[in-house]
């Protein structure tokens, strides 16, 4: 018996804020979580969209029952089921996305990066090897992508603001996983700034609105 691969199209869902007009000042590309779906994330980042600002959320293509074999659906990135090829369908995705996003401007919008969670990791992974750079990318309880290859993610990200957010009360967030991001960013020769908000593992729109309104 032998397992074989077919290449084939595929569709594949973002929700954007608004038809872009190609005066943008900003694009804001947002990764959801394990277990969501674009058009609630993009909810949260509604309110921070407008003429200068377009916001983005493409969505994971795999899906499943969020409880039992009924009921609410979500979206994630990936399972280690298959994690190879999940990675290169996302790339090919995100890559398609932004290039069809990008043709409607004369001159590219600064690009700002929120991962949150799941999407932390495949925003990142994503960004190291994308062939425009990112002016701000912020890792929202999550991390980067643990199998970057490190000087070419060092070389991509070497004018990069990064920022890592999370919840005093995130039970998904670790001592050990901090400490972890932290010898990374060593290893990528970064000074990241740690922002975090007394909360769970959720978006503060508070603290996202600071962020984003670059309030501080």
């Amino acid at each position: 018996m032998e397992k074989k691969k077919l290449i084939f199209p595929h569709e594949a869902f973002y929700s954007i804020s608004h038809q872009p007009t190609g005066k943008e000042q900003e694009i804001w590309l947002v990764f959801h979580g394990y277990g969501q779906l674009s058009e609630f994330f993009i909810r949260k980042f509604l309110p921070f969209s407008g003429e200068d600002r377009l916001i983005l959320a493409p969505e994971g293509t795999n899906y499943g029952y969020l409880k039992d074999f009924q009921g609410r659906v979500g979206a994630n990135w990936m399972t280690r089921y298959e994690r190879e090829t999940a990675i290169a369908n996302n790339h090919r995705f995100l890559d398609l996305l932004m290039k069809e996003i990008l043709q409607k401007y004369p001159q590219n919008p600064s690009i700002h990066l929120l991962g949150f969670s799941q999407g932390a990791a495949t925003a990142t992974r994503w960004a190291a090897r994308w062939d425009h750079r990112v002016k701000q990318m912020i890792i929202w309880a999550g991390g980067f992508a643990h199998d970057l290859i490190l000087e070419k993610a060092k070389d991509q990200f070497r004018t990069t603001e990064i920022l890592m957010v999370f919840g005093e009360k995130d039970e998904l967030i670790t001592s050990e996983s901090i400490a972890s991001q932290r010898a990374f960013f060593g290893l990528l020769e970064k000074e990241v700034r740690e922002l975090t908000f007394d909360g769970g593992h959720e978006l503060n729109i508070p603290l996202l609105q600071k962020i984003i309104k670059k309030e501080g």
